[in-house]
C-alpha cells in the first residue's frame, strides 16, 4: 500500500509558501505548513514525516533552531534549509545543525523538486533499513535496536549507541565510500566534532570485533583522504 510522502514546510511568506505547496502537492506529496517555527515544531511533534524543508529566518523560532531541536528527537527525517542569504557560514551552521540539503532564495521550483524528491527517496532507503533491525557480519551478528553483538557462541558484546549508528549507516553505504564529513554529519549530528581520529579508533574496534585478521581487514577499510567504506564478504 502506498502511502503519500508527507512533507512539513515552514515558511513565513504566505505566496512562497502556497507555491511550494501547490508544487509539492502536484508531485503528489502531502503537505503540512507552518508560518513559523513554533507552529512546525508543534506539527512535528504530532505527524510523521518524510521531509522537513525550513526556513531558515522565521518568526517565533528560527529555523536552525527548529532543526536543532527535531535532531534531538530523530536523526533520520531529511531537512532542507531555505534561506534569503547565501553565506558560506549560514550553509554551514545549517549543516551543522543537521541539515542535509540547502537551498538559496530566489530558488528554481524545479531545483527544488528535484531536490525534495531525492531527500525523500534516500528517506525511503533508511526506512528499509529499520526494518532489518540486524545484520550479520562473518559468525557475528549486530543487532541494532538493542545495541548489541551476538557472538558464534552466543555471548554478547554491548556496542555503544554511536558503534551502532557508524556500523549502521556504513552497512547501508555498503561497497561505497562513506566521507567523513558525511559520518560526522550523520553520527555525530552537531554534539562536538570528534576529530578524524575518533572515528578511526572506531573503525579499529570494529576490525577486533568483526574481522579474522585486524591487520588485513576484509570488511572495514580506511580510504585515504576520503573516509571509510565497509565491503560486505562474498564467500
Amino acid at each position: 500500500m502506498q502511502h503519500k510522502k508527507r512533507i512539513l514546510l515552514a515558511e513565513d511568506e504566505e505566496h512562497l509558501l502556497e507555491a511550494i505547496k501547490l508544487n509539492l502537492e502536484l508531485e503528489g506529496y502531502k503537505v503540512s505548513t507552518a508560518k513559523n517555527g513554533k507552529k512546525a515544531l508543534q506539527l512535528f511533534k504530532e505527524e510523521r514525516f518524510n521531509l522537513i524543508i525550513l526556513d531558515v529566518m522565521m518568526p517565533e523560532i528560527d529555523g536552525f533552531v527548529v532543526a536543532e531541536t527535531i535532531r534531538l528527537e530523530n536523526s533520520e527525517v531529511p531537512i532542507m534549509f531555505l534561506t534569503a542569504k547565501n553565506t558560506n557560514e549560514d550553509k554551514i551552521s545549517g549543516l551543522k545543525k543537521g541539515a542535509d540539503d540547502y537551498l538559496t532564495k530566489p530558488f528554481n521550483l524545479e531545483e527544488l523538486i528535484l531536490r525534495v524528491n531525492n531527500l525523500v527517496k534516500r528517506s525511503l532507503k533508511g526506512e528499509d533499513l529499520k526494518e532489518f533491525n540486524s545484520y550479520k557480519i562473518g559468525d557475528k551478528t549486530i543487532h541494532f535496536n538493542s545495541f548489541e553483538l551476538v557472538n558464534e557462541d552466543g555471548s554478547i558484546t554491548a556496542l555503544t549507541k554511536k558503534e551502532t549508528m557508524l556500523l549502521k549507516l556504513l552497512i547501508e553505504r555498503r561497497n561505497e565510500a562513506v566521507s567523513r564529513e558525511q559520518i560526522l554529519e550523520t553520527v555525530w549530528n552537531y554534539d562536538v566534532y570528534p576529530s578524524t581520529r575518533t572515528i578511526d579508533n572506531f573503525i579499529l574496534t570494529f576490525r577486533k570485533y568483526f574481522e579474522p585478521d585486524p591487520k588485513n581487514p576484509v570488511y572495514f577499510h580506511s580510504i585515504r583522504g576520503v573516509g571509510y567504506k565497509f565491503t560486505e564478504d562474498h564467500h
